[in-house]
């Protein structure tokens, strides 16, 4: 009996969906507990050291784990390099300023000096980021470790699944939504940029040219920065208040009107994620347990095709 075009594509969905949850299910926060013990504790060291030395570290741990989960799933393909017959996702648009490669590289490094072979780059990325969070005075939550490192790289998808800076508030939610986020999912993870800097080109627009929904005073003093033209990658705070602190000023910074990204600001601008952002800059626990919980979901994100321990971070064994 044939089948239709329809009922096919959902037969493929469903034997993915069994895949990814039979993965899933193999994840664990015990995984390396015999192969390789001591790799929880050497992570956090390389963490740490990279972070006493550049504090905006800790914002570019999370941010490369959350680029590297959103396309493809949690599988360490943005470390891939580009070769001769596919384009890495590091070189994407999108993931031109994601930073933090040295410190999963040396983090790796030492862990194959315990254990050679064992742990994946994907479940260091995922480490090293609750480790960031923890060292800025951020909420901690447990890793789930299993992950394999992917033999392959989607250059095209940061285009298509990666939120951008100049996304609006429902098309933010549909892109969270397509990952099985929702809306107060979406509000806690943007809360990590209480950490971190933007580049000029990635707010010009909203600092010159909105006139309603900035703050005046604030828009000036990121134009000592960021002229109208040109200096496109110089640097400004996320938040101007704790820009190394992990907490919840960055949902008060909304509410005054002094989110940087147009972005941010969405979250906060008469839509239906205002209440979630008013509870959040009102009750910093809620956001941090709110914020575990999402990165958790987060690291759930995999990849369900057969992957690797990858010797290299940057190509495939």
């Amino acid at each position: 009996m044939a089948t239709s075009p329809q009922t096919g594509a959902l037969l493929i969905f469903m034997l993915l969906l069994i895949n990814v949850m039979a993965i899933q299910a193999h994840l664990s926060s015990k995984y390396y507990e015999k192969s390789c013990p001591k790799a929880l504790f050497a992570i956090p060291k390389s963490v740490r050291t990279a972070i006493a030395q550049e504090k905006r570290m800790a914002a570019s741990l999370i941010r490369l784990h959350f680029h590297d989960c959103f396309v493809q799933g949690c599988d360490a393909s943005i470390l891939l390099n580009e070769t001769s017959s596919e384009e890495g996702e590091k070189t994407a648009i999108p993931n031109n300023s994601v930073r933090g490669y040295e410190v999963i590289d040396n983090a790796k490094s030492k862990v194959e000096k315990l254990c050679p072979g064992v742990v994946s780059w994907a479940d260091i990325i995922a480490v090293a980021a609750r480790d960031a969070s923890v060292y800025a005075g951020g909420p901690s939550w447990s890793v789930k470790l299993g992950r394999k490192d992917s033999k392959t790289a989607n250059k095209n998808l940061t285009f298509i699944e990666l939120p951008s800076f100049s996304d609006g508030l429902h098309k933010l939610i549909s892109r969270f939504k397509t990952k099985g986020f929702t809306a107060r999912d979406m509000v806690a993870l943007s809360g990590s940029h209480t950490l971190g800097q933007a580049q000029c080109g990635t707010f010009r627009e909203r600092i010159y040219n909105n006139k309603s929904n900035i703050d005046a005073g604030f828009a000036r003093s990121r134009r000592r920065s960021c002229p109208a033209v040109g200096g496109d990658r110089n640097l400004a705070a996320l938040d101007l208040v704790t820009p190394n602190s992990f907490d919840n000023r960055y949902f008060k910074n909304l509410i005054e009107k002094k989110g940087l990204l147009h972005s941010d600001q969405v979250l906060f601008s008469g839509g239906y994620t205002d209440n979630i952002v008013l509870e959040y800059s009102r009750n910093n626990k809620k956001f941090y347990s709110d914020f575990a919980s999402a990165m958790i979901k987060m690291g759930n994100l995999i990849n369900p095709s057969r992957g690797e321990i990858r010797r290299i971070c940057s190509v495939v064994n």
